[in-house]
C-alpha cells in the first residue's frame, strides 16, 4: 500500500496574484450580512407598497439577524486586523471601517424600526438601503483580498 502525504495548503497567494485576508469562518459570517440587510430593505419596500404591518416585523427580524451576524463578522475583522498589523493602513482597514459603518447604520435602522409601524416610512427605507449598500461594499472588499505585491 502506497501512501502519500497531502500537500500543505498555501492560502497566502492565489494564481491571480491576490491574497485572501478573510478566515473561512469569517467568510461564512460575512456571507450572511448582505442578504439579511438586503432582506430588510425588501421587507421595507413591501411595507411601503402594501401598508401590511407584518412586513415591518419581517424587516425588524431580518435587521436583527444582520446585526447579530454582522457583530460576529465585525469581531472577526477586528481580530484579523490586529493579527495582521502590517496591513492596517491598507484594504483590510478600509474593509473593517465599511463593515463597522454598515453595522452602525443597521443599528440606527433598528432604532427607527422600533417606532410605530405607520411612523417609520420613509425613514426606515433610507436606512435599510444605506445598510444594504454598505454591507454590499463590505462583502465585496472582504472577498476581494488585496494585491500580493502591494507594499505593506
Amino acid at each position: 500500500m502506497i501512501t502519500r502525504e497531502a500537500p500543505a495548503l498555501d492560502f497566502s497567494a492565489s494564481p491571480s496574484g491576490y491574497v485572501r485576508f478573510v478566515h473561512p469562518l469569517h467568510a461564512v459570517l460575512l456571507a450572511f450580512v448582505f442578504p439579511l440587510f438586503l432582506g430588510t430593505l425588501a421587507a421595507d419596500i413591501a411595507y411601503w407598497r402594501s401598508a401590511e404591518i407584518q412586513w415591518t416585523n419581517f424587516a425588524q427580524w431580518l435587521n436583527a439577524g444582520g446585526l447579530l451576524v454582522g457583530g460576529f463578522a465585525l469581531l472577526a475583522a477586528l481580530v484579523s486586523l490586529v493579527r495582521h498589523r502590517k496591513f492596517a493602513i491598507r484594504r483590510p482597514a478600509v474593509y473593517f471601517v465599511v463593515l463597522l459603518a454598515a453595522w452602525i447604520v443597521g443599528f440606527v435602522n433598528a432604532l427607527v424600526h422600533s417606532k410605530d409601524a405607520w411612523a417609520i416610512m420613509p425613514e426606515a427605507l433610507w436606512w435599510s438601503g444605506a445598510a444594504a449598500l454598505l454591507a454590499l461594499v463590505a462583502t465585496w472588499l472582504g472577498y476581494a483580498g488585496f494585491p500580493a505585491e502591494e507594499k505593506h
